[in-house]
């Protein structure tokens, strides 16, 4: 893919990647934050995924004027996962951070993640993927739960399974890595971004710390705002079903650190399955163990269950 518009670049050690659909009306915010790091030793991509507001023309502005590197490419409307690949493909920087068009970040957010990644000691660096931080609200309060130590050296599953840790942060990943775990672009509709992380946790560690650096902003169309509808769980059901089919595959052996956690997963793999069955779509992906397989049977009365409840429960739109 080629810039859809020209771009005065070098390689930089950051690239700031942003994924967009019709949110000319937050990027500004964004560009301002981007526009006050202290470190400036970045680039700044974005992939417009099909906008129909005037972000070309928005962006255009800012490649003219702003004294960093802007490129910025558009591709008809194949959600965050094609964006995201596009995004990894067509970094220029060593490290990648995605900031998404509706958020703002911290002007030392650069300074920090870099000053942490230098801390690492450079022998055991090729052992991690990146350093990720906390997100903040508005008022400066920090946005879902902190780590239990900071740093913390660990991996998504095991912060998300036996540690507890919920809600939306944000760090950087090195391309090099990113570019040997796609996205599934084969998978219509969501996929959650979690079968990338998981996938890049088989192998590698994140240094977490509790610091702040974003600020998390909700839209009134955000999916945190949005209702549950059997449209919409249909619609991602495939992508989540596929989630859970590759968690039974590869990380069943959570099974024994946190076994409530990987039940709930076997659960969701019959519930998001049988959405996808009524939705017309495939009727979800097996898992590829035996282990996963046994997990599914046992738990698939309960999946079944909360699949005709919710078929009772949810508008349909």
């Amino acid at each position: 893919m080629t810039p859809a518009i020209p771009d005065k670049s070098g390689e930089p050690l950051f690239t700031i990647f942003t994924p967009t659909h019709n949110r000319a009306h937050t990027l500004p915010r964004l560009y301002e934050s981007i526009a006050a790091q202290d470190l400036r030793d970045f680039e700044w991509v974005i992939v417009d995924d099909g906008s129909t507001d005037g972000t070309r023309e928005l962006v255009a502005q800012w490649v003219d004027k702003a004294d960093f590197p802007i490129r910025y490419f558009y591709q008809s409307h194949g959600h965050k996962k094609t964006a995201y690949n596009c995004g990894v493909r067509e970094a220029r920087g060593a490290l990648l951070v995605c900031w998404d068009s509706d958020d703002a970040a911290l002007p030392q957010a650069l300074r920090i993640m870099h000053d942490e990644w230098l801390a690492i000691p450079e022998a055991d660096r090729s052992g991690y993927v990146g350093i990720t931080g906390l997100c903040a609200h508005e008022d400066g309060t920090i946005f879902g739960d902190r780590y239990p130590v900071s740093p913390y050296d660990s991996t998504p599953i095991e912060t998300t399974l036996c540690d507890g840790i919920r809600g939306d942060k944000s760090g950087f990943q090195r391309v090099e890595i990113l570019r040997q775990f796609p996205f599934p672009e084969f998978i219509e509709g969501l996929v959650p971004e979690g079968v990338v992380w998981n996938a890049i946790a088989r192998k590698y560690k994140t240094r977490y710390i509790n610091t702040a650096v974003l600020t998390y902003h909700v839209e009134q169309d955000s999916i945190i705002n949005s209702r549950n509808t059997l449209t919409k769980m249909r619609s991602t059901s495939v992508g989540r079903g596929y989630f859970a089919s590759q968690f039974l595959t590869h990380d069943w052996r959570w099974l024994f650190r946190a076994p409530v956690e990987v039940l709930k997963i076997a659960v969701n793999h019959t519930r998001y399955a049988w959405h996808a069955w009524r939705g017309g779509l495939r009727k979800g992906f097996p898992p590829k163990s035996l282990a996963g397989w046994l997990l599914k049977a046992v738990t698939w009365p309960f999946g079944f269950s909360i699949f005709l409840y919710e078929e009772l429960r949810f508008p349909r739109r």
